[in-house]
């Protein structure tokens, strides 16, 4: 248990002196999180409400595409992504590959089944009478779905956070499309697999911890927002 005992010492002390290695994948992992989570509620947002608000022919089909996609591994869509953005690819000659731009489409594509199918899920679950009520108040088009997207804004929160914890714990397409770039494409996730594999068990940690410590700050906001709201 000794190099337990150590590793975290040493763990704490390279995230108390600001170790650039270790914060450089932390700031790679904030930023191509942070870009993902965005397109993906852009995105996902108004498909979810499509999808619980109207109905059409194939819906129940869309709808358990969409869920089963919750479990979409994060290697396949880094060989999807890679297999599109490589030199020899349709999209190679946007220089995306090894590039925090591609690891944030690789994550998009992985976290926007749960923006949309969770923020279905949330609108499905709001009281029926909420449409006609405001189609009564005279709500048309953009304010119904301005309005019915605030009153599951709850809801929608938790799958953001959700979202958002998939998209910084996935390896795969970090691996795959960033390349795990010292000072570039280097994240947390991926950092600790070559930190630890290299023996430098203190790296590990302390990356661990920030990990943890993000992970914990998304569940404390939403949480607040919660209680203010």
């Amino acid at each position: 248990m000794n190099y337990l005992t150590e590793g975290f010492i040493n763990a704490f002390i390279l995230l108390m002196q600001g170790n650039e290695e270790t914060y450089s994948a932390v700031y790679t992992t904030v930023y191509v999180s942070t870009f993902s989570i965005v397109i993906s509620l852009l995105i996902g947002l108004p498909l979810g409400f499509l999808l619980a608000y109207y109905n059409f022919r194939g819906k129940k089909q869309v709808r358990a595409v969409v869920d089963t996609l919750l479990a979409l591994p994060t290697v396949a869509v880094g060989l999807l992504v890679y297999a599109f953005i490589t030199s020899k690819g349709p999209l190679g000659e946007y220089g995306l590959l090894f590039n925090r731009s591609g690891i944030i489409v690789g994550q998009t594509i992985l976290i926007l089944p749960v923006v949309i199918s969770l923020s279905a899920t949330a609108i499905e679950s709001l009281d029926e009478r909420l449409r006609s009520t405001l189609i009564t108040l005279g709500a048309r088009g953009k304010k119904i779905i301005i309005s019915t997207l605030y009153e599951s804004r709850f809801a929608i929160m938790t799958a953001a956070a959700a979202a958002y914890g998939r998209a910084i714990s996935e390896v795969g397409v970090s691996m795959m499309v960033g390349g795990n770039i010292k000072w570039h494409t280097r994240t947390i996730t991926t950092a600790i697999a070559l930190e630890t594999g290299k023996g430098e068990f203190a790296m590990g940690i302390a990356l661990g911890i920030v990990l943890l410590l993000i992970g914990f700050t998304v569940n404390w906001l939403l949480i607040f927002l919660m209680k203010r709201g």
